[in-house]
Order: structure tokens, then C-alpha cells, then sequence
């Protein structure tokens, strides 16, 4: 992707390779990553795409704390794989994944598991581990969350333009206090969003969803959208409780 004022870009505002609707419609969450490190110019870009995203009154409060292989990265990491191990462990009973891959290991919720516990396994590898906070300026609300997590979506996408990919989870709050003390990550500061970035192990898109005419009503609730039509060729899963 062709940057329009800062990373590895110019300032033509061509999108570049990978247009803007691809990228939204194939950027799928990531989570088996080769051993390749990102190399900073294209850390640089990743983030500073990130950084363009919208915000209340423009007061940009998304901080991005990055975690390579630094001595208290390292040790973050630690803390992570353990709450990442633990945080699916958890899932895994309470959404049946284990009586998913018990009864049918070729199921689409068995090959699933199977990916989040190599995910989890392989944790301390992930070549970059990204904390997405936010520098409260006032008392906590329910929406302050408006104000960082499309950098979150930037950072995912501009990661997916340049060959990268990534995975957006909250399990790092299990161990959030851990971490502040080993970041020194002041008061006031949000630990919004844990953010896994390397080279994908397999591929990006197209992603599976489920049809449009499922999640858009027009008018009232569920009132069908009858013009809200899947382009032809898109492909469907079908999401359960």
C-alpha cells in the first residue's frame, strides 16, 4: 500500500498494489505466523497508517506499545502466553471446542481449534506483539473505545497491504497488572487491545461470513434490506450461539 505522507510511501494517495476494498474484504485474523521479524520500515508503515485513524475531537489518543525481542518484551511475552493459554483453555470448555474436535477432527470448529491452540502454544514466537492504549483525558465511558479501536482496524489493514497479518484479542487483561509493572505503563493509560503481528504462515482471504441480508434490516428492525445483495461468488459460513 502506498503511503500518503509517512512509512515507505509517497504522497501521490494511490492506494498501490492491494486496493481498498480487497484489503477490507480479505483481511482475515492471522494467527500462524512464520518466523520472519518485520522489518522496521514496514513496522513503521503499519503503524503509521494506525495512526491516521479517526478519533473524538482529533486528540489521537492511541498509543501503540511494540514488543519485539527487547529483554522486557521477552518477558511480556511470558506473561501473555500464559493468559493466552489460559483464556483458551477457558473457551474451549465454555463453546465446546473440545467436543467439537473430539466427535469430528476435519469439522470447521475443530480445524479452528486447532489453529488457536497453535496460536496459543506458539505465542512467545509471534514476531511482534502490539498494546493498543489509550491516554484517558477524562473519566472512563462506555464509548472511549470509538477513539482507538479504528486505529486497531488501520493497523490490521495497513499489516494485510504490506504481506503481513494479525489478530486482535483482549486476552492480555488477565495479566494487565503484570504487565503494567514490568512496562511501566502509568495510571490513566488503557490497555485497549493486544495485537499479534507476523508473516502469515498460510494466506489471507477471502474471508467467510455470514450472508449480508442476515445482519442488515432497513427501515425497522428486521425489516429485510432487499438491496443489500452478497457480490456474486461470496462465500458464507453460518455463525452459531
Amino acid at each position: 500500500m502506498t503511503s500518503t505522507g509517512g512509512g515507505s510511501g509517497g504522497a501521490s494517495g494511490d492506494i498501490g498494489p492491494l486496493d481498498l476494498l480487497s484489503g477490507l474484504a480479505t483481511t482475515r485474523a492471522i494467527r500462524r505466523y512464520t518466523d520472519e521479524p518485520i522489518p522496521d520500515d514496514d513496522l513503521a508503515a503499519i503503524v503509521w497508517h494506525a495512526s491516521r485513524a479517526p478519533s473524538g475531537s482529533n486528540r489521537q489518543p492511541f498509543r501503540f506499545l511494540v514488543l519485539r525481542d527487547g529483554p522486557r518484551a521477552v518477558a511480556a511475552k511470558a506473561l501473555l502466553g500464559r493468559s493466552f493459554r489460559a483464556g483458551w483453555a477457558a473457551k474451549q470448555r465454555a463453546d465446546g471446542y473440545t467436543d467439537a474436535t473430539a466427535e469430528d477432527p476435519t469439522s470447521p470448529k475443530a480445524r479452528a481449534a486447532a489453529t488457536m491452540q497453535h496460536y496459543v502454544d506458539h505465542l512467545e514466537r509471534v514476531p511482534v506483539v502490539v498494546l493498543v492504549c489509550l491516554e484517558r483525558y477524562r473519566d472512563a465511558s462506555p464509548y472511549e473505545g470509538a477513539s482507538v479501536y479504528p486505529a486497531c482496524q488501520n493497523l490490521l489493514l495497513a499489516a494485510r497491504a504490506l504481506g503481513w497479518g494479525g489478530a486482535l484479542t483482549m486476552w492480555h487483561l488477565a495479566v494487565e497488572a503484570e504487565l503494567r509493572e514490568l512496562l511501566e505503563i502509568p495510571d490513566g493509560v488503557v490497555l485497549s487491545a493486544c495485537i499479534t503481528l507476523g508473516r502469515p504462515a498460510g494466506h489471507h482471504g477471502p474471508v467467510r461470513r455470514r450472508p449480508i441480508g442476515d445482519l442488515v434490516f432497513d427501515d425497522v428492525w428486521a425489516s429485510p434490506a432487499t438491496w443489500a445483495v452478497d457480490p456474486p461468488g461470496t462465500r458464507h459460513t453460518h455463525w452459531r450461539r
